[in-house]
């Protein structure tokens, strides 16, 4: 099945927290197929948090979504993150966006991700990797929910992710 993966950070060397994620999924066994460019986007709902990096990508998989969240969860505390205040500050942010076609409202697990439609940061990134995926609820493109955002937070296109010395991105 195909899933979306959104990544995010604020702290510390940021660029590096990306490329950790997605070590961290590979040497998991979850091989991105399509990844995006890196995305610096002003933080929403505080004004104490540093500027994120965002990016998303997409990647074919086969276990089941819960599985695939607890994944997720470990690779974040592997690299650093500890949950605490909302859209507060964090190393490594590693949000599943949707798995395949699945609606899922679970306690702890809601695909597609309860809030993706609604943030620029979010959106921006998966459009340059997958336009056409459709939102399940509305019937529109990424791209289309992209252009229809109501979400005025600043977002940048930084580039590609360099991959790190030894490594192929």
């Amino acid at each position: 099945m195909e899933v979306y993966i959104g990544l995010g950070t604020n702290l510390g060397d940021r660029r590096a927290h990306l490329r950790a994620g997605i070590d961290g999924l590979r040497e998991a066994g979850l091989f991105p197929r399509a990844v995006s460019s890196v995305w610096e986007t002003e933080p929403l709902g505080t004004d104490h948090s540093g500027w994120f990096l965002n990016m998303a990508l997409a990647a074919t998989n086969d276990r089941s979504p819960r599985e695939l969240l607890e994944l997720l969860l470990e690779v974040e505390s592997r690299n650093g993150r500890r949950r605490g205040e909302p859209n507060g500050p964090r190393t490594l942010d590693l949000d599943l966006l949707l798995v395949g076609n699945l609606r899922i409202d679970e306690p702890g697990l809601r695909l597609p991700h309860p809030r993706m439609w609604l943030r620029r940061f979010v959106l921006e990134p998966l459009a340059e990797i997958a336009p056409d995926l459709v939102n399940p609820e509305s019937g529109r493109s990424v791209a289309e929910e992209c252009r229809r955002l109501r979400d005025i937070a600043s977002v940048r296109r930084l580039g590609e992710l360099a991959p790190a010395k030894d490594a192929l991105l």
